[in-house]
């Protein structure tokens, strides 16, 4: 590990102990030293990008402006044997919500960047053209993106790592980076930080990609310790927790939540499709040969590439399933794949690109849009309508917004039909059958979240009533959310989180043996609900209301029929008495706003 300077402050194992700001309107840099303090009470990962964001970020930013940083932020875990450790957040205000967005990838980005000798890496301005930047230590380069510009995000990485040579490790946006569509994604390696816009707050900076090469290491404080640990952690990440991720991904979810009447069908209109068993894995598997991948430094495996038409490979999961094809009423496996492989290629979000255009459809049923072609169960539709939204003519500008700021164009009561929470459309989950994911997703910094929220675990657990939320549900969904703040921090893959059966103690015991901290259970809580009010309380000097903390009418208005022969409901004065209890424990005053400041 690095030695401190002289008169330095000890820098913790695992950690640099500095990000590096980099102005690409004119390619200069500083250095921002981060004290232990700092990295002990945020650790890294969302928890490290949300202290940076509020500090370096202007209050009320726009989020395309020069003055808007963007972080990509790494971990103490990072460059470790531990599995699943290799990967990065990236972190800006959201052009799609207004509000703080985070995003998590997998790959070797993550530890060609932090080993740049830094612990993150924050771009502000906006070059003078369109441009690759290059961080090779504390060397910095800005060059042209020439023919990259326009180009697919895999496109441009395999030509900047030719143009580099080897060793290089590329992050990259799509064309729908460039024209700022406000659910842009950055990539790496066919792996994408997907959600709230990150690719278009790349883009407003005229960075197609960022090229990161290491240079140094860092060690963890016990060396040895980490490894008996990461052996340990690799064993149990072939046990039974993972199973379902090793054998079918998680598209084994289509069937099982149409059975449950939880899966998003023509946008929220009903919970089960009647052309789910054409998309489940198990038909996938058979008719378009599956094989298995993984991203870096993982042992368990959960990514399935399937075949489309072409012979392509496709990566394919249950929310990009979900939002092309139930909740667009489309069936034809082949045509899902397309329009997966499309989003990939454009750089967007298939959650956000789902949602949107299954609110588009919906409007066209009511009348309220005038867009013959476009109509729930029409694969063809799906991806000429991505195409729109990547290339900015016809109907895609209009949908390149989002639902939320969509609807406010079109107005005629749109905006009831607009599956969002704070602008970020809902993932593939339906709130009146699974409760406690609806409070989850209420209240969520990032908006409607399954990653930073996964109540649906405490509504799947056998252990409360999913149909009737309460106290349980409140429960749940705050354990979910601290999880995953630590999670998301440290930062390990979600996936990993059955197989720890203490998980603070024992999340507190892999970063003490990197770190060389004395940490526990109670501090590691602590640090979670931290790292939660940090975020909220970012949110509230961007102008959160407490209205933000809601659902769309539609969920709260109308019933569904379960298979059961129950009917879900999720009532106004429901929903309502769990986000009081929400508040509550979490020491928030009644609108939801901190009783004391919040110090991120």
């Amino acid at each position: 590990m690095e030695q401190p300077e002289a008169g330095r402050s000890r820098v913790p194992g695992g950690y640099f102990g500095r990000a590096l700001v980099v102005d690409v309107g004119d390619g200069s840099t500083r250095v921002l030293p981060l004290p232990e303090r700092v990295l002990r009470d945020h650790l890294g990962g969302v928890g490290l990008g949300t202290w940076l964001l509020t500090e370096l970020g202007p209050p009320g930013v726009d989020p395309l402006s020069p003055e808007a940083p963007l972080a990509f932020v790494f971990s103490p875990l990072v460059g470790t044997p531990l599995t699943t450790s290799a990967k990065f957040a990236v972190l800006a205000k959201s052009p799609l919500t207004g509000l703080l967005t985070d995003a998590l990838a997998s790959s070797h980005f993550a530890l060609s960047g932090k080993l740049t000798g830094h612990d993150a890496l924050v771009l502000v301005g906006r070059a003078v053209r369109p441009s690759v930047l290059s961080i090779h230590g504390s060397e910095v380069t800005l060059s042209s993106a020439g023919a990259e510009w326009g180009s697919s995000a895999a496109a441009a990485e395999a030509a900047v790592r030719r143009r580099l040579g080897g060793g290089w490790q590329v992050a990259s946006i799509g064309p729908a980076g460039e024209r700022g569509v406000a659910y842009a994604t950055i990539s790496h390696d066919g792996r994408h930080a997907g959600r709230g816009g990150l690719g278009a707050v790349m883009g407003s900076k005229n960075l197609k990609a960022v090229a990161v090469h290491a240079t140094t290491k860092v060690a963890p404080a016990d060396p040895a310790g980490v490894l008996a640990a990461a052996k340990d952690l690799r064993a149990r990440s072939l046990g039974s927790a993972t199973a379902k991720y090793r054998e079918l991904g998680t598209m084994a979810n289509v069937l099982a939540f149409n059975a449950l009447s939880t899966l998003p069908t023509r946008n929220f209109q009903e919970a089960v499709f009647e052309g789910a068993p054409q998309l489940g894995a198990q038909e996938l598997a058979q008719a378009r040969g599956v094989t298995r991948s993984s991203c870096a430094s993982c042992s368990i495996g959960c990514e399935h590439l399937y075949r489309d038409k072409g012979g392509r490979k496709v990566r394919m999961e249950h929310q990009n399933v979900s939002a092309l094809g139930p909740m667009c009423g489309v069936s034809d496996p082949d045509a899902v794949l397309a329009a997966s492989a499309r989003c990939d290629e454009l750089g967007i979000d298939t959650i956000s690109a789902g949602g949107t255009i299954a609110w588009a459809m919906e409007c066209v049923e009511r009348g309220l849009l005038d867009v013959p072609w476009l109509r729930f169960g029409d694969g063809a539709a799906v991806l000429r309508a991505l195409d729109e939204i990547g290339s900015g003519v016809g109907i895609g500008p209009l949908l390149a917004r989002g639902s939320r700021a969509a609807a406010g164009v079109v107005g005629q009561g749109s905006l009831e039909l607009a599956a969002q929470v704070k602008g970020l459309e809902l993932p593939g989950y339906e709130p009146r059958t699974m409760q406690a994911m609806a409070l989850g997703m209420a209240v969520n910094a990032r908006g409607a979240d399954h990653n930073r929220s996964g109540a649906y675990e405490a509504d799947l657990s056998g252990d409360l009533d999913r149909l009737a939320g309460g106290v349980e549900h409140v429960r749940g969904a705050i354990e979910s959310e601290d999880r995953a703040a630590v999670m998301d921090s440290m930062i390990l893959c979600s996936f990993l989180r059955k197989v720890f059966d203490d998980p603070f103690a024992q999340w507190a015991q892999l970063l003490s043996l990197v770190t060389g901290w004395d940490l526990d259970a109670g501090e590691l809580r602590a640090t979670a609900q931290r790292i939660v009010l940090a975020k909220r309380a970012y949110n509230l000097r961007e102008g959160w209301q407490p209205e933000d903390d809601w659902l769309p009418e539609r969920f709260l208005s109308s019933t569904l029929t379960v298979g059961s022969g129950r009917t879900a409901a999720l009532t106004a004065e429901r929903l309502r008495d769990m986000v009081s209890g929400y508040y509550a424990a979490r020491g928030l005053g009644a609108d939801g706003r901190p009783e004391r400041t919040v110090v991120p």
